[in-house]
């Protein structure tokens, strides 16, 4: 088993930035891919962005290229994301996820096996 859990969540304004943080321990070499998603009220959760312990598979969200970056410490067995620029619409609860090896593409929440309990970020002015 793989616990997570996930902190750095809080409420900014409009263009600011936040770091969410993923801590994870247990069987962490059982996994190979680390991944963030979101949720917001009354909407499917929502693919945000992967990355690979070993760096060689990268992927984002279309509704966060260029803004958000994750990024991934395997001393620690932890998993980040920086979000700049920040708007209404990125307001969710982001989960960390984790998944072993699989077929991919890694993009579906079905994909992955272990979950943070979520932490709320609130973008408003």
């Amino acid at each position: 088993q793989v616990q997570l859990e996930e902190s750095g969540g809080g409420l900014v304004q409009p263009g600011d930035s936040l770091r969410l943080s993923c801590a994870a321990s247990g069987r962490t070499t059982t996994t190979y891919i680390m991944g963030w998603f979101r949720q917001a009220p009354g909407k499917e959760r929502e693919f945000v962005a992967t990355l690979t312990w070993g760096g060689n598979r990268l992927a984002y969200g279309d509704s966060v290229k260029g803004r958000f970056t994750i990024s991934t410490d395997n001393a620690k067995d932890m998993a980040y994301l920086q979000m700049n620029n920040l708007k209404p619409e990125d307001t969710a609860i982001y989960y960390c996820a984790a998944a072993g090896i699989k077929r991919g593409p890694y993009r579906s929440h079905s994909e992955f096996d272990y979950w943070g309990q979520g932490t709320q970020v609130t973008v408003s002015s």
